[in-house]
């Protein structure tokens, strides 16, 4: 339920709940999360999703969140200021996204918004054209939606919105999965426009929200490397990376991916705009196993996996599925080869990604050189205080 606080009203309008002390400063740094055992007051006395007033030890205000006292991260903090959490606060939020998204040029498709990096946590929102996405993540979203759906309505006016809450994050929260479409219908795949390339995706059955806005500029910074150059793009989903090589001028491209219903859309995707990509469906540990036997080699190699590590207990097991496809991908290019490879795991961080990279080169025998390091498109902005929502490492590396 919406508080009716107001700044001319009395201190603290909301249940005030207090940290320990000495616990405060991370949060007053600007880190958006609250962990349970940083928390005095007893969490039982809080419902799931229940707005609140977070205080240091000392009862001075630090921000206005939403808790859920049966979470890890219990407080989510969404404002720094007694802010009346409610249409017009969202519909400002909302807009100040778009605005950012308007200025860089995004067109009519992008992440219009990406929780704690616009100042909503737990809240992902992909727009396709007129469709919007939307992934509520968090008890404290969840009980904000109704007024979340209609402050997005007036700003974007879409005609259809799909829930595509099927994240495993939603079950820390002690919240159901479901996908339904919410406003509007849908009769088939949805089209849209994302740098000069047409696509058709699934926004109900296919991987997140249908595609990926985050690997957007990590793509067009092939633009000048793969010219004439034959291209195997693995884990290709609806074809984006193989596209996108084929449009800046490879001789040859060849996409892989063990899902036979990505693959059908990245063949429509490839015909919808006449440009010369092949795809497969395969295993990419089996087929790069397979094609390495045979002696094949590449120019460049696309690398973009789903998450190999959902927690940070298997960070260990991860790494051994990265380095492996990495050590097969370096086997394959030819001297001179450009090899791009990401990762979306956030439990593992650039450090970590890198030493992977240095073992996988090494163990492939080929020395190798970082032309750059990249992150995720400018439409994911990230809390520079949370290191978290920085998650997807891309680097160019060239195989000597």
């Amino acid at each position: 339920m919406l508080s009716p606080a107001s700044p001319r009203g009395p201190l603290f309008l909301l249940k005030p709940i207090h940290l320990k002390k000495k616990e405060e400063r991370r949060v007053q740094r600007g880190h958006p999360w609250i962990f349970s055992n940083e928390i005095s007051d007893p969490l039982s006395s809080f419902a799931a999703g229940e707005l609140v007033d977070v205080l240091d030890h000392a009862s001075r205000f630090i921000g206005r969140g939403y808790i859920n006292p049966h979470a890890l991260i219990a407080i989510r903090i969404i404002s720094r200021h007694q802010d009346q959490i409610d249409l017009r606060f969202f519909r400002t939020r909302i807009a100040a996204a778009r605005e950012i998204r308007v200025r860089l040029g995004f067109g009519d498709s992008f992440r219009a918004l990406f929780s704690e990096g616009d100042g909503i946590p737990g809240l992902i929102v992909d727009k396709y054209a007129d469709t919007l996405v939307v992934q509520s993540l968090t008890a404290g979203i969840e009980a904000l939606l109704e007024v979340i759906v209609t402050a997005l309505r007036e700003e974007y006016a879409p005609a259809v919105i799909v829930f595509k809450n099927d994240s495993a994050a939603r079950e820390l929260e002690g919240l159901p999965r479901e996908t339904r479409v919410a406003l509007g219908s849908l009769d088939g795949p949805v089209h849209f426009e994302e740098s000069g390339i047409t696509y058709r995706i699934d926004v109900l059955e296919g991987q997140k929200t249908g595609f990926f806005f985050d690997q957007r500029e990590n793509r067009q910074a092939l633009k000048g490397l793969v010219g004439g150059r034959r291209v195997l793009d693995c884990f290709c989903y609806v074809g984006a990376w193989s596209l996108t090589a084929a449009r800046f001028g490879a001789a040859e491209v060849t996409g892989l991916d063990s899902s036979q219903r990505a693959v059908d859309l990245a063949v429509q995707n490839a015909n919808l705009n006449g440009l010369p990509a092949r795809f497969i469906t395969a295993d990419v540990f089996e087929e790069l196993r397979k094609r390495d036997k045979n002696k094949e080699r590449f120019g460049c190699i696309i690398l973009d996996p789903p998450a190999f590590v959902k927690s940070r207990a298997k960070v260990r097991e991860a790494l051994r599925g990265y380095k492996e496809i990495n050590l097969r991908a370096l086997r394959l290019l030819q001297p001179g080869g450009l090899l791009v490879t990401c990762s979306c795991s956030h439990h593992i961080d650039a450090d970590l990604f890198r030493e992977m990279l240095i073992d996988a080169a090494h163990d492939a025998g080929r020395q190798t050189s970082l032309l750059e390091m990249r992150s995720q498109a400018r439409d994911h902005p990230s809390q520079i205080a949370a290191r978290e929502n920085i998650y997807l490492k891309c680097a160019y590396l060239i195989a000597q």
